[in-house]
């Protein structure tokens, strides 16, 4: 198995600047979830270059795909995230993720049916918000997968993801317009509701611990400032350590929510945006594999700080390491003090240590797919469905 791994090796410099142009095409043209189409035809596109067979508009989703090359037993998924951010483009990165899947992908590409793999690469929209992850979950988009990875940039490197699981809510209040000056006593103001609503979440935070986390926007406000609000509108996620607990603290807030419509005579609406993210269950094995891939590349894994806490962060990836063996490693792209979801992180995201990223990631995750293959305890047991 060196011996592919050493092929591999070989293989990816003739692919970084297909990677790398990749890469910034997708940083030049950031879209939001589901409007992602432009990335999902231009990743999908390169996968076809490299021999891969193509399906479109996967688990009918319009901007998924999947993509497949060789015929080996144990089947291993690559995921790519190409949805940017409202207002900040690609300030996560997601550019980094596909050019690394394309990258990982191609290494593989000549290489998957010498050691007995199926390599897939699902296209996987809407991570910032959407659960793209978990339809294509629910719709058997994962079926037949014995393993699953993906990279995510950030400040540093970190290994093991452990992010929160989180609830994303669409939060409405229905009141009653009137003129804020002549006839207030006939108005219901939703604007009002909110204010009580941010003003019980904020007490209520006193009595959380630090496994939580509770924020959100208010969307709409009001149409004129001597009309009272007829309808509001938020956006909130509420986050924990595990599904169980979220549950629990959700109850809690929207009952703070409640209390805004009990106290201003308004109607409440509560629409989930998304199934909730799962915190993730990391295989240890996986894991350890691709960590000595990545030192062998002379990426470092520094001690536990507020820097590297970008692993905390929600992802839908962590639905799908409950079903499928799994790893969400994170590669720094020496991005400090700009951390992930700020503009300043974005413009690192089509920087030298960025682009450094996508090939580690690429070779890690191609050589961490050769090392399972390889490993007979491994491979059965991820053959036999074991997690």
């Amino acid at each position: 198995m060196s011996t592919l791994k050493d092929r591999a090796a070989a293989r990816l410099p003739g692919l970084s600047d297909r990677v790398l142009r990749l890469s910034h095409r997708l940083h030049a043209h950031p879209e939001v979830a589901w409007e992602e189409h432009r990335a999902a035809r231009w990743v999908a596109e390169e996968l076809n270059a490299l021999g891969y067979t193509v399906e479109p508009e996967f688990c009918g989703l319009p901007t998924a795909f999947r993509a497949r090359i060789g015929g080996g037993p144990l089947n291993v998924a690559i995921c790519a995230e190409y949805d940017a951010l409202p207002g900040l483009g690609h300030a996560c990165g997601h550019n980094v993720i596909a050019a690394a899947a394309v990258g990982a992908a191609g290494v593989l590409a000549d290489l998957a049916d010498h050691a007995g793999l199926t390599v897939t690469v699902l296209g996987t929209p809407a991570e910032e918000g959407g659960g793209g992850k978990i339809l294509m979950l629910d719709r058997g988009g994962f079926d037949g997968v014995h393993a699953a990875m993906m990279i995510h940039p950030g400040p540093l490197d970190v290994a093991r993801a452990q992010p929160f699981a989180v609830a994303h809510n669409r939060i409405r209040y229905h009141g009653r317009a009137s003129h804020a000056a002549a006839y207030p006593e006939y108005g219901r103001n939703a604007a009002d509701a909110f204010t009580v609503a941010q003003t019980a979440i904020g007490l209520l935070r006193q009595h959380l611990g630090p496994g939580t986390r509770v924020h959100g926007i208010v969307t709409r406000g009001g149409e004129a400032p001597n009309a009272i609000p007829e309808l509001t509108e938020g956006r909130w996620y509420v986050r924990a350590e595990n599904l169980a607990d979220l549950a629990e603290l959700e109850t809690r807030v929207n009952r703070c929510f409640e209390a805004g419509a009990l106290a201003t005579d308004c109607r409440l609406e509560v629409e989930p945006e998304s199934p909730p993210y799962a915190d993730f269950v990391t295989d240890e094995d996986l894991l350890a594999l691709y960590v000595g891939n990545a030192t062998a590349l002379g990426r470092e894994f520094p001690e536990p700080s507020a820097a590297s806490r970008m692993n905390r962060a929600s992802t839908d990836m962590g639905n799908v390491s409950h079903r499928v063996p799994a790893i969400h490693p994170y590669l720094g792209i020496d991005s400090l003090p700009a951390v992930n979801h700020q503009k300043e992180f974005a413009a690192h995201c089509a920087g030298p240590a960025a682009d450094r990223a996508a090939l580690d990631g690429a070779l890690a995750m191609a050589w961490t797919c050769l090392d399972l293959a390889a490993h007979d305890d491994l491979r059965g047991r991820l053959l036999k469905g074991g997690t």
